[in-house]
C-alpha cells in the first residue's frame, strides 16, 4: 500500500525535480497529483515514465491525500498550506514561510530525523534554506564528534537558487557579452551577474547582513544546536547549478583532520572527494544530478585553537530542495504514517 501524494508548484524547476527524485527513489506512490496556478493548467510534465497534466491548485480538494510537497513562493503557500494542512494532508513546504516559527519542525534527516514526529503540531514540515541544508549534513557528524563553538561559512551559491528567471538572466547575459548591442541589463539581480560575483542575496537587515544569511544562522540554531555560533556572507555566482561554500569550524575539542576525514566517509549523504593534487576536490559542475554532498579540502586551521577548513558542494536543486524534500516525505512515511 503506497501514499497519495501532492506535487504542488509542479512545473517550476524544483517542482519538476520532486518529480523526478520521487520516481527516482522509487517513493511508493498510489496516486499523484501535479498541481499548478491556473496560467500552467494542462502543461504537462514528467513522473518516471509517466506524464502527468497538471491541475488547478485553486479548486485542488486536499481531502484523502496523505502529504503534499510544495515548491511555491510564500504567499502561494501562505493560502494554500493551511487548506492542505486542515484536510489532513501533511505539508512538506520549500518555501521560507514555516521555517522559523516554534512548532513546525525544520529538517534534514541526515541530521534531525526525531523532530518529523512534531509534525502534527500543525502538519506542516519545513524544508531548509538550500545553503543551510548541505552545510548542516556537513556540520553534523563533527559536531557530535567535538562540539562545534562557531562556524564562519562563505557561500558561492548558482543562479538557479534564484529562479528561472535567474537562470535566463545569467544565459542571456553570457551570450550579449559577445555579441556588440545585444548587452543584457540587470533585471533579476542587482548587478551584471555574468562574469562577476555579487555579494547580495535576498534583502538587506539593519545589521548589514542579509536574510539569505540571516536565514544561515537560523536554520543552523534549529536544525542542530542553538548554542553554534554563525557568521555567513553570501554570494551569487556565475554558475547555473550547485551552491559551494567555504567552510571554517571552531570546535570545543581538538579534532585531527584524518579524523575529520574518516567521520565524514562514513556519515550519510556524504561524499568526500579530497586528494591534494590538481583536480582532487569537487566543483559544483560535477555535483549537478547528484543526491551527495561532497566534501573537500579538509584541513587544519591553525590560526584558532581547534579549528578546521573544509570546501563543501552540492546540487542545490536536489539537496538543497528536491531532494531534501523527498527525504523527508520518505521519513515520514518510514516513521509515522507507515503505510509505503
Amino acid at each position: 500500500m503506497g501514499y497519495r501524494v501532492v506535487v504542488v508548484g509542479a512545473t517550476g524547476n524544483v517542482g519538476r525535480e520532486m518529480l523526478n527524485i520521487l520516481a527516482e527513489r522509487q517513493f511508493p506512490v498510489d496516486e499523484i497529483a501535479a498541481l499548478a496556478s491556473r496560467k500552467s493548467l494542462g502543461t504537462e510534465v514528467s513522473f518516471g515514465d509517466r506524464t502527468l497534466k497538471t491541475r488547478d491548485l485553486d479548486t485542488f480538494d486536499f481531502t484523502g491525500w496523505d502529504m503534499a510537497l510544495f515548491a511555491v513562493g510564500s504567499e502561494a503557500t501562505r493560502q494554500y498550506a493551511p487548506r492542505a494542512a486542515e484536510a489532513g494532508c501533511v505539508v512538506i513546504d520549500n518555501s521560507s514561510l514555516y521555517r522559523y516559527e516554534p512548532d513546525v519542525p525544520l529538517i534534514v534527516p541526515e541530521v534531525n530525523p526525531q523532530a518529523v514526529h512534531d509534525y502534527a503540531r500543525r502538519n506542516i514540515i519545513a524544508n531548509p534554506n538550500c545553503s543551510t541544508a548541505q552545510m548542516v549534513v556537513a556540520l553534523k557528524p563533527l559536531h557530535d564528534r567535538a562540539r562545534i563553538k562557531r562556524v564562519v561559512v562563505s557561500t558561492y551559491q548558482s543562479v538557479s537558487g534564484a529562479g528561472k528567471e535567474a537562470i535566463d538572466e545569467l544565459w542571456d547575459q553570457t551570450k550579449g557579452m559577445y555579441v556588440p548591442g545585444q548587452e543584457v541589463a540587470p533585471k533579476k539581480f542587482t548587478k551584471q551577474i555574468a562574469f562577476n560575483v555579487i555579494p547580495h542575496i535576498d534583502v538587506f537587515l539593519d545589521d548589514g547582513s542579509t536574510r539569505e544569511e540571516w536565514k544561515m544562522v537560523a536554520e543552523t540554531k534549529k536544525i542542530m544546536d542553538p548554542a553554534i555560533k554563525v557568521t555567513a556572507t553570501c554570494v551569487r555566482v556565475p554558475v547555473f547549478v550547485g551552491h559551494s561554500e567555504a567552510i571554517n569550524i571552531e570546535f570545543e575539542d581538538f579534532l585531527d583532520e584524518d579524523e575529520a576525514r574518516e567521520i565524514l566517509r562514513q556519515a550519510p549523504g556524504i561524499l568526500v572527494v579530497d586528494k591534494r593534487e590538481d583536480g582532487g576536490y569537487v566543483t559544483p559542475v560535477e555535483c549537478v544530478g547528484d543526491y551527495a554532498t561532497f566534501i573537500s579540502r579538509i584541513r587544519q586551521d591553525s590560526t584558532v585553537e581547534n579549528g578546521l577548513n573544509l570546501w563543501c558542494v552540492s546540487d542545490n536543486l536536489r539537496k538543497g530542495a528536491a531532494l531534501n524534500a523527498v527525504q523527508i516525505a520518505e521519513l515520514l512515511g518510514r516513521e509515522v504514517l507507515k503505510k509505503g
